[in-house]
């Protein structure tokens, strides 16, 4: 279940953006140096009822329901912040000349579940016990 309302944003950034990030500092050293912090993350904000989706669609699963739970009345197995959670990546942009992210969560969930699947993640049992009290 995700906490209620589900809009909540987010942006979940590929590690090979984050790489490129770590390089892009070669790029301007000095600017680097002055600055000294960089937020890396993604334009492309999504809800949680969307990543939802998402993995569901790259599941192969089109019949599903998205169950939200009050978060005053307990909390999920999955540590979803109740509140937006992203980072802007401009000042790399401006002062790195970083790029950006060049990936895209929807289309890494394809791979990402491919991966998944070859190490059996989708025939392992899943304790829910946690996600059923917080929907009761």
């Amino acid at each position: 279940p995700i906490p209620s309302p589900g809009s909540q944003k987010v942006s979940l950034t590929n590690s090979e953006d984050v790489a490129s990030l770590l390089a892009s500092v070669l790029n301007n050293e000095d600017a680097a140096i002055e600055q000294r912090f960089f937020n890396c993350g993604t334009d492309d904000l999504v809800s949680y009822d969307e990543v939802a989706s998402m993995c569901a669609e790259a599941a192969g699963v089109s019949d599903f329901t998205i169950e939200h739970y009050d978060p005053t009345k307990g909390k999920a197995k999955f540590p979803f912040r109740l509140t937006d959670f992203y980072v802007a990546p401009d000042a790399a942009k401006a002062k790195l000349g970083w790029g950006g992210p060049k990936s895209s969560l929807k289309s890494d969930l394809g791979w990402y579940y491919d991966g998944y699947k070859s190490r059996g993640g989708a025939d392992k049992e899943l304790d829910l016990s946690a996600d059923k009290e917080v929907l009761a």
